[in-house]
């Protein structure tokens, strides 16, 4: 693996998902990319065990980690939501956010995650249900347009890892909390990406005029899987603005 210092590409996740949601990606990348797991995910500890972890802490946390690089950033969701206050800290040299949580106009009610509690209790069922056609887009079509594409190994691993997260509760209660009300001060390359098929955020009424905004055809929440190629290009546009 690369220093920290020369990384030019750094990679975060959705809520409930790890690094691994980037392996269909990291094939069409060159250059010193990582992807990292945020706090209470993977293999990440969560945050001192807070009840409530808000995205910049998030920020900070995986800022602490890479140190004084400014790599370029990119995220989905919740890691969006991150790589944007990356950005806005002036940790970042650019930033691309596909689907950002948090560009919502008011912050959103709590609530606990229905199907997270499903993967939980249907855990020991779920080699089985996962290996059918039916169960597998059953548990990732919310979040996926064509759940056919993710081998039934990968498929596994993230409905396991959406069930076991320890940080999941805390950052679902910071994401849901807030905003990000900062995408007019953001002043280095910005580039937001929507998925055409995206169940779970909608693009907000005001994007600055100096974003770059590009479009996922065939594309659910969590592109990765759906079409690993134009999540590819979209990276690389987005770094190529600095």
């Amino acid at each position: 693996m690369p220093s920290w210092r020369s990384l030019s590409l750094v990679l975060l996740h959705p809520l409930g998902t790890d690094r691994h949601i980037w392996d269909p990606v990291l094939p069409f990348l060159s250059g010193d990319v990582v992807a990292l797991d945020l706090p209470g995910f993977g293999t990440q500890p969560p945050l001192r065990g807070e009840e409530t972890v808000t995205p910049r802490e998030l920020a900070e946390a995986i800022h602490a980690r890479l140190g004084s690089g400014r790599p370029h950033v990119a995220g989905i969701s919740l890691g969006g939501w991150v790589a944007l206050e990356l950005a806005l800290a002036g940790w970042a040299a650019s930033v691309t956010a596909i689907a950002p949580a948090g560009l919502w106009a008011q912050p959103l009610a709590p609530k606990r995650s229905t199907a997270r509690l499903a993967a939980r209790a249907l855990s020991p069922a779920l080699p089985v249900l996962l290996r059918r056609p039916r169960g597998k887009r059953a548990a990732l079509i919310g979040t996926m347009a064509h759940p056919e594409r993710v081998p039934y190994p990968d498929a596994l691993r993230i409905v396991r890892a959406y069930g076991d997260a320890p940080g999941f509760e805390a950052a679902n209660r910071g994401m849901r909390a807030g905003r990000f009300t900062g995408l007019d001060a953001i002043d280095v390359p910005l580039t937001l990406a929507w998925p055409e098929h995206d169940k779970l955020v909608s693009r907000p009424a005001h994007v600055p005029e100096t974003a770059q905004e590009l479009f996922l055809a065939g594309c659910g929440h969590m592109p990765t899987y759906d079409d690993p190629e134009a999540v590819a290009r979209v990276l690389r546009a987005g770094a190529a603005l600095s």
